[in-house]
């Protein structure tokens, strides 16, 4: 059976869409960033994930709540400055910045899109 072209476009927009949602996630109703330093976590959900990020300026109670929301784990809080090393991009929040460790540059940068951040890529 072959597909409607116009049907495919528009599965491909919703998954797109649903799967955008992971970055969303953590801004939306998720927990407020507050205070010094980084957070180094797995960001995931049931959309899109496991991504290495190292989120920054986040204190010690925001981390620890970055790291229990959705399907996040293994948050550590640091004192400085995200490290960088391996950096695929990062999305600019304003109050706060997502430095993408692992994952899709193309796929994060729509994502990033979508929680109305600036994506910065990788030099």
């Amino acid at each position: 059976m072959k597909m409607n072209p116009i049907l495919s476009v528009a599965a491909a927009v919703i998954a797109l869409g649903g799967a955008s949602a992971v970055f969303a996630a953590g801004h939306e109703g998720g927990p407020e960033i507050t205070g010094e330093g980084s957070c180094t976590y797995v960001q995931e959900n049931m959309f899109a994930g496991p991504f290495d990020v190292c989120q920054e300026p986040v204190g010690a109670e925001s981390c620890e709540q970055l790291g229990q929301t959705d399907d996040n784990a293994n948050a550590v809080h640091a004192d400085g400055a995200c490290s960088l090393e391996g950096l695929v991009g990062t999305c600019d929040l304003g109050g706060s910045k997502v430095n993408y460790l692992s994952g899709d540059a193309g796929g994060l940068e729509i994502g990033c899109g979508f929680q109305g951040g600036d994506w910065i890529a990788a030099e």
